[in-house]
Parts: structure tokens; C-alpha cells; sequence
């Protein structure tokens, strides 16, 4: 008698109830559900979804293992379910009016649901069973009633399961079923976010883990849960949660600090700005025939490639001191004993010269001089690596113009000059100025854009 009195008014007692004895849940827990079978699976279920919520009307059972706690107040009203405690393929979630629902369905419980009258709808990747919820004539997944609880969600009487994440790496994870439970190793809260709390109080909060590539994924902690005011741990290791995707970007959802154990020492600085010597100006045009087709080749003398990140190539208009344009050249590398083409109309080079240029940038930028400018080559910590023309000094006139001409380097120059030396360089133009060549160039007959000649 006793027994059944608790199976009827169970749900509503944990509800209702701050504090209950273990004894009591003991109890509780042994009214499993032994005459429930499951007679459909996680993707049978998924395909009943046609683009819009829907009740289930079919005397379905789905079988399933708790993978979520809401004992730390992380997850809210939510059951996460798997198909399988290991290796799972198939994932969704259970909206529910029932707090502490972790007395009943420890993580790595069976249970058996009865789907018959919830409903089933989709939020972003997210597989959602539950009441219903009206919004401006929208209906969606809703929590299910705390009284409906027990007429749909039943405890199996199966031992609890040890839960095996999926080890994943962050790079990997498109291959990975969302809503799973997941395993990383090597991961970090990123530089900028050491030393502040998990999360801001009252407001879910997205703070940042990366691993020793500076891949990166979210970590989605609630205002509201038991460890929101801890400070985010410092060092490197293995954390554990459920995998969700908004729209294109991962997070993770821990259940409680014990899915987290930073003790190892953090990723090493990863060193991405490289300098060197042997790369420099190799070729500038200023066609006569057209100044669409004007670049700027870059050459690497070295036989190893080098990452361009934070290098830079200024350009001093005229007699200008101070920088007039740049081109930041973060994201190239450039590779051995190659060229590097920049080009300020990327079109009309691919038209004159026959193949893209590996850059397109802006008029007005160092690729584009009338041939009276300077430029400087520098590297990622400031060092000026390379230098055409005399800083504060009109080319015009000059030994460093190369108007409706060609500036190329002499093929015997293996590295830069942060000092503008003439005699490394063979310079076309139309006037001839100042040991100049007074000889104007036409593309694409006099230009070698890509090849060092």
C-alpha cells in the first residue's frame, strides 16, 4: 500500500520537497518500471520530425541513458538522453517542470519513455521531446507538467551504467553527434579569461577553451548554478560535458567541477612570428601601357618557407614621412625560394598577366605607386627587413623612380637592405634620371610578376 501511495505522489513529493532522506529515494527507486519495453529507437524518433512540432500519437517506448545532472544547478528543467552509455550515435533532450531530478535519474540510468502525447519539435541541432509551449501562434517543445512526469518517464530496473565519453579534439568535432557526452584532453581556459569566474552571476555565460593548436571551444556555465563565482582553473587537462552547437560554433556544457581536471601545465606558447632576412623587394611595376596591371613581388631567397604573420609593407607617398597605406601580410607564407604577388586590381592582373596574383588589395595601397613612392618591408617585432627609395624624398628625379616603368631587383641580391642601395637595382622609367634606364615598360611583355629574372 505504501508503495503504491509513493509511486503515485513520487514526482510531486521531490517537487514540493527541500529535503529528503536517501532512505525514502531508496525506495522511490525501486518502483522500476519492469513491464515497459522499448519498441523504437533515437532515429526512428528523428524522422518523425517533418520541419514542425508535432504531437506523437503512436504507443511508442524509447529507451535511453541519462547523461545530464542537474544537482549542481548547470542544467535546468532538462534531461539529456543517449542511446547507448558508450559509443553513442544518437542524442536528445527531455523538457521537463521538475527540479532535482537527479535524486531520480542518476547520470547513467536507463529509462524508458513513453512518447505517446509529448511532443516533438527541433531547436538549432537539437532533438527536443516534451509539453507544448505557444508563443504568437508558434508552437514549440515545451516543459512537460510535473505531473506528467511519472505518466511518461520511467526509471528501468537495470543497474546505473558507467558512462564512457567520446574522446574527441576540437578539431574533429563535425564528425561528432551533438548532445553526447564527450571527453577532451589537452585543453586550457584561453589567456584572456584567466583569473575571472565561470560564470557572471544570474546570466549564462560563454567563456573559451582552446588546446595547444589554439583551436577553441565554448564553455556554456549558467549564472545560476553552484559553482558560477569559482574562478576559471589555470592549468591544462581533461574535461568532460555535453556537446551542443549553436548555429555553426561548438560548446560544452560540464555537469558539475568534477568533469574538470586541470593539473597539467599549460600549452606552451605557440610562436606564429617568424623574421628573416632573405625575404625583400624583388620586382615593382608601373606598366606605361596600363596602370591597372601594377604589383608589387616579394621573393623569398631562403629554402625554407616563412610565415608572413603581423609582417608588414608600408608605403610613404612621395615625400611623405609618415606611412601612407600598408599591407598587413598576416595569413600568407610564403615558401622557399618563391614569389609573393600583390596587386591592386586583382581582375585586371589575372586579364594582362594570364593567373591570379596570390593578394588582392586596395588602389591607393603600396601596391599601387605611380612609381615615386617608397616602401618598407618590416617584420612582426618592428625591424625594417627591407627598403625601395629614400623615406621623406619624392622619387620623382631620382635613382629610386620607376614611373611608367619597372623597379626589379639584380639577381645576385639574396637578402634585404633596410638601406636603399641603387646598385641592387635595375630601374626602368620615362625619364632616366639619375643613372636611371630611360626605357618605359609595357605589360605584360616587360614584367616577370611570379619569377625572379
Amino acid at each position: 500500500m505504501i508503495k503504491r501511495f509513493l509511486s503515485a505522489i513520487g514526482f510531486i513529493f521531490i517537487a514540493l520537497s527541500a529535503c529528503v532522506k536517501s532512505t525514502e529515494f531508496d525506495a522511490l527507486k525501486s518502483n522500476c518500471a519492469s513491464n515497459i519495453e522499448a519498441n523504437s529507437s533515437f532515429l526512428e524518433i528523428e524522422a518523425l520530425f517533418n520541419g514542425e512540432t508535432i504531437q506523437i500519437h503512436e504507443d511508442l517506448v524509447l529507451e535511453g541513458y541519462v547523461i545530464s545532472s542537474d544537482k549542481s544547478g548547470n542544467f535546468f528543467n532538462t534531461l539529456f538522453l543517449q542511446d547507448h552509455p558508450s559509443f553513442p550515435t544518437q542524442a536528445l533532450q527531455i523538457e521537463i517542470d521538475f527540479r532535482k531530478s537527479h535524486l531520480f535519474f542518476e547520470a547513467g540510468s536507463k529509462v524508458l519513455v513513453k512518447l505517446k502525447g509529448l511532443y516533438l519539435g527541433k531547436s538549432s541541432s537539437v532533438t527536443k521531446l516534451g509539453g507544448t509551449f505557444s508563443s504568437f501562434g508558434n508552437v514549440s517543445v515545451g516543459r512537460l507538467p510535473t505531473l506528467k512526469v511519472q505518466e511518461h518517464i520511467f526509471l528501468a530496473c537495470d543497474q546505473t551504467e558507467s558512462l564512457e565519453p567520446i574522446l574527441v579534439t576540437i578539431s574533429e568535432l563535425d564528425s561528432i553527434t551533438t548532445n553526447t557526452l564527450v571527453k577532451f584532453e589537452g585543453l586550457e581556459i584561453i589567456d584572456e579569461e584567466l583569473g575571472v569566474t565561470f560564470a557572471e552571476e544570474g546570466e549564462e555565460t560563454e567563456r573559451f577553451l582552446q588546446d595547444c593548436e589554439e583551436n577553441r571551444i565554448g564553455l556554456l556555465t549558467s549564472g545560476f548554478s553552484d559553482f558560477q563565482a569559482e574562478i576559471l582553473p589555470e592549468g591544462n587537462g581533461t574535461i568532460s560535458g555535453i556537446l551542443q552547437k549553436d548555429k555553426n560554433e561548438y560548446q560544452l556544457i560540464v555537469r558539475d567541477l568534477n568533469d574538470i581536471e586541470f593539473k597539467n601545465d599549460r600549452c606552451p606558447e605557440v610562436i606564429t612570428e617568424f623574421t628573416s632576412t632573405e625575404v625583400f623587394i624583388s620586382e615593382l611595376a608601373d606598366p606605361n601601357n596600363n596602370s591597372g596591371a601594377r604589383f608589387v613581388e616579394l621573393y623569398n631567397a631562403s629554402s625554407e618557407p616563412l610565415d608572413l604573420n603581423k609582417w608588414m609593407l608600408h608605403r610613404y607617398t612621395n615625400d611623405k614621412t609618415e606611412i601612407s597605406s600598408t599591407i598587413d601580410l598576416s595569413g600568407f607564407i610564403i615558401d622557399a625560394e618563391s614569389t609573393l604577388v600583390l596587386s591592386p586590381n586583382a581582375a585586371e592582373f589575372e586579364t594582362v598577366y594570364g593567373f591570379a596574383p596570390d593578394l588582392g588589395v586596395s588602389t591607393n595601397s603600396p601596391a599601387d605607386s605611380n612609381g615615386d613612392d617608397n616602401l618598407v618591408l618590416v617584420d612582426p617585432f618592428g625591424t625594417v627587413i627591407d627598403v625601395f627609395g629614400v623615406v621623406g624624398e619624392d622619387g620623382s628625379g631620382t635613382n629610386h623612380e620607376f614611373e611608367d616603368g619597372r623597379a626589379v631587383r639584380n639577381t645576385n641580391v639574396a637578402q634585404g637592405n633596410p638601406n636603399y642601395t641603387f646598385t641592387e637595382w635595375t630601374i626602368c622609367n620615362d625619364s632616366g634620371d639619375s643613372g636611371t634606364t630611360k626605357q618605359p615598360k609595357n605589360a605584360p611583355e616587360d614584367f616577370t610578376p611570379g619569377a625572379r629574372e
